[in-house]
């Protein structure tokens, strides 16, 4: 089980397309299956705070891991 990330969300459109291409990216450099849904997960929930499709930068995704250690 892994938790969602609590974020305000505007457009969901891509988030799956996001989720699938993180977790895919995360497999293929070597993150286990729990890694890469961690690093899916993020990279959604940055996008569904976009309006539109939308893409997930790599300094977007370490903040988002951040605020999410900051937060527990």
């Amino acid at each position: 089980y892994i938790r969602t990330k609590a974020r305000q969300v505007f457009d969901v459109s891509g988030a799956g397309d996001t989720a699938i291409a993180l977790f895919t990216l995360g497999l293929v450099s070597g993150a286990t299956a729990i890694e890469a849904a961690e690093i899916a997960n993020h990279g959604s929930a940055v996008v569904v705070s976009k309006l539109g499709t939308a893409t997930v930068t790599r300094d977007e995704l370490i903040a988002s891991f951040r605020a999410d250690s900051e937060d527990a």
